[in-house]
């Protein structure tokens, strides 16, 4: 009788252990079906996309470069798609907040990031603490890229790049510089001038590139790496000397300015903007914003407004801004690591 109830408890632990089998099974298969249902409905979504509007954000305030920039491509990428475009403007610590919103974001198409790099490969390093990752954005195209220029107060009795170094490096600490704030291009510019150059100017931060722009232009400060477009009438007027070009070569059409890099070979003082989007964004999605921006960069009246901004075409597509942010992000972490640059 024991071996008969044995046997019985045996067949019930099979049978179970064969039930569960066949549930984990079916558990699998539909588990299968269901990713295949979802690939199969992403690419789909992919294939028609875009069918509704779509959400530009941008982690600044309105009306500079960055927005600017976005607008183009609200005004004319509908055309392609014939779906409007709108921009919406989300700043705040530093492009973070804008950023992290993207990050979040359903990886559907609808909303996109249209930054310049701070938020994508410095804050990282910058922040002691940063509630979002930007290395898990999905790249899509970069658009232009600019080089900054050094501009110094003429109080400063230098004529020459050369002077200038000979000058900051009898006198450390007498220099003061400024910026927009903590982390942006003309801030890290100038920490990477002093890296290369053995000089020790001091940051002064402003609340913007307005105000910190002013400053110098008023001889409250003595120096700032700026933009080529806002500095051109104060230079043409005598009221700035433009004694170095951040670019890898001489600027076009302002040759009589020498390179940086002529003198401090590593030095690159560059801003890009470009397009990223959610983690996850369907590869075809991405594929068909890299190129309405690549055609878009060709018009012929964005290449003269471009130029006229002190803009340079980039283009290319997500595995070069990919390769491109890698670059930016290890040699901006540097810049910072020796600097001691910090943001709370």
């Amino acid at each position: 009788m024991e071996s008969g109830m044995r046997r019985k408890r045996g067949e019930a632990t099979i049978g179970s252990l064969s039930m569960t089998v066949f549930k984990c099974s079916m558990c699998f298969v539909m588990a299968l079906l269901a990713g295949v249902s979802a690939s199969v409905r992403a690419q789909s979504d992919a294939a028609n996309y875009p069918n509704r509007p779509i959400r530009v954000v941008v982690p600044y305030p309105p009306g500079g470069g960055v927005d600017i920039l976005a607008r183009i491509l609200a005004e004319k990428v509908p055309a392609r798609w014939g779906q409007p475009i709108t921009v919406e403007n989300r700043a705040g610590a530093g492009g973070n907040v804008g950023t992290e919103s993207v990050v979040r974001a359903t990886p559907d198409g609808y909303t996109m990031l249209f930054s310049a790099h701070p938020p994508l490969v410095v804050n990282k390093s910058l922040y002691r603490k940063l509630a979002y990752d930007p290395d898990v954005l999905t790249p899509v195209a970069l658009m232009v890229n600019a080089y900054s220029l050094l501009l110094v107060h003429p109080k400063v009795p230098v004529r020459s790049l050369q002077e200038f170094i000979t000058y900051a490096r009898a006198n450390p600490g007498k220099l003061n510089f400024s910026s927009q704030g903590v982390g942006n291009a003309a801030h890290l510019s100038a920490e990477l001038f002093n890296i290369l150059a053995g000089v020790k100017m001091v940051h002064v931060p402003y609340k913007g590139g307005g105000p910190a722009f002013a400053g110098l232009v008023a001889g409250d400060v003595e120096v700032m790496f700026g933009e080529l477009s806002v500095a051109v009438p104060f230079i043409r007027g005598g009221k700035l000397l433009a004694l170095g070009y951040g670019g890898t070569k001489r600027h076009p059409e302002w040759q009589d300015v020498p390179a940086i890099s002529e003198t401090l070979p590593r030095f690159l003082a560059m801003t890009w903007q470009g397009m990223v989007a959610p983690p996850g964004t369907p590869t075809p999605i991405v594929g068909k914003w890299a190129a309405a921006i690549n055609d878009v960069i060709k018009l012929p009246d964005i290449a003269i407004r471009l130029r006229e901004m002190g803009f340079f075409p980039m283009g290319g597509g997500p595995q070069e801004m990919a390769q491109f942010m890698k670059e930016e992000r290890e040699r901006w972490a540097e810049v910072i690591r020796v600097s001691g640059a910090r943001e709370e």
